[in-house]
């Protein structure tokens, strides 16, 4: 069972009830700059900006993707701003005890991280989302032939999904799971318990097929975050950053309500 929003997550947060969701889980955008409609036109004409475009490998092309590294101190600070004023709006509608799993970038996990501690949540392990991709250890832009054995930036193989947990209101993990049915993670099996790092393949084109979204996740991957992120298998999960609708997608697929805004 699952309910759409069409609203800004801020207004909708302000309405929402109290003490009424139990996880998040959400990949949202960190469109300070890239997303501009002046560095969108620039990467439509294959210009770049502050995309990069990387060069073809064994003839295959590869996906552009942003550089981060280009923000500014300002940029960065905004970003931080941002994910602090989210997480206060937030936190008034998660009961004690759950769980906010957001999608994140190498490069920016730190100032995400930070400004979460800052509105009040504790800073979990993250989770590593283990893939392949042509993405990163390109030579220096335009000067490949000039530095061949030179690359600028490592090559991705990771995607960190940050945790943060509201803190719980009783004394213990289990006097919370007893009241308010959150303060731990559900287990893959009882005998397995949930790991920090998941191996991902690339999403598949059945669900590229489905949902034509620049970010989509593989629903292998996102099925077994969803799925932990409610420890007893009750409650409601919110993704204030619906997208594509990846979480609602895995929420309905293990059986759990879910909320999504857009």
């Amino acid at each position: 069972m699952y309910q759409i929003f069409h609203a800004d997550c801020f207004d909708w947060l302000r309405e929402c009830q109290p003490h009424s969701l139990h996880a998040v889980c959400t990949d949202p955008p960190y469109g300070l700059v890239e997303f501009t409609e002046k560095e969108m036109t620039k990467l439509r004409a294959g210009r770049g900006g502050v995309w990069r475009l990387p060069p073809t490998i064994g003839g295959s092309r590869r996906d552009p993707l942003p550089r981060f590294t280009v923000l500014t101190e300002q940029q960065k600070q905004e970003l931080r701003i941002f994910f602090k004023e989210w997480g206060i709006a937030l936190r008034p509608t998660l009961v004690p005890g759950a769980h906010v799993c957001v999608a994140g970038h190498p490069i920016l996990q730190y100032l995400v991280q930070s400004a979460m501690a800052e509105a009040g949540y504790e800073v979990r392990p993250a989770i590593v989302r283990l893939y392949f991709s042509f993405r990163g250890g390109d030579r220096p832009k335009n000067a490949e032939a000039e530095f061949p054995e030179v690359c600028v930036t490592p090559k991705g193989a990771y995607e960190p999904w940050m945790l943060f947990r509201k803190p719980i209101e009783a004394k213990t993990v289990a006097e919370n799971l007893r009241r308010w049915k959150t303060g731990g993670l559900r287990r893959m099996a009882p005998d397995k318990p949930l790991p920090d790092s998941i191996p991902s393949g690339r999403t598949p084109d059945r669900e590229e097929a489905i949902s034509n979204h620049p970010c989509l996740k593989p629903q292998h991957f996102v099925r077994i975050l969803v799925r932990a992120l409610l420890p007893l298998g009750e409650g409601t999960i919110l993704d204030p950053f619906m997208g594509s609708g990846s979480t609602i997608a895995a929420a309905e697929a293990v059986g759990y309500r879910a909320i999504g805004i857009e």
